[in-house]
């Protein structure tokens, strides 16, 4: 059974920095591309992040391009994001998700984690 599961959020200030962790698990994810997406209250999942399969490439919004930083970890199908320069729109809970095509394919979801940026 796949299972992704998210770490790393919580309450920061603005300006502030997390780094949000995921972890899968299930099956081998050698030829899959990660990323991170965002659902803040009253709108729809929107993507923040995107990794290549071999970390070689990856894909940023404007909206967070310069801030945020995803890269695969050493150790087989971890991913990571990291938020800097926090603002209070960037709440939200934030989804790890891998994709065997392209990021609005997206195969597994994680449960979630809440990031929440007070101003």
């Amino acid at each position: 059974q796949v299972q992704l599961v998210e770490s790393g959020g919580g309450l920061v200030q603005a300006g502030g920095s997390l780094r949000l962790s995921c972890a899968a698990s299930g099956r081998t994810f050698r030829n899959y591309a990660m990323a991170w997406f965002r659902q803040a209250p009253g709108k729809e999942r929107e993507f923040v992040a995107g990794v290549s399969w071999n970390g070689g490439s990856t894909d940023y919004p404007d909206s967070v391009k310069g801030r945020f930083f995803i890269f695969r970890g050493n150790v087989r199908n971890t991913l990571y994001l990291q938020m800097n320069s926090l603002k209070p729109e960037d709440t939200a809970v934030y989804y790890c998700a891998v994709t065997a095509g392209d990021y609005d394919r997206v195969d597994y979801w994680g449960q979630g984690t809440q990031v929440t940026v007070s101003s």
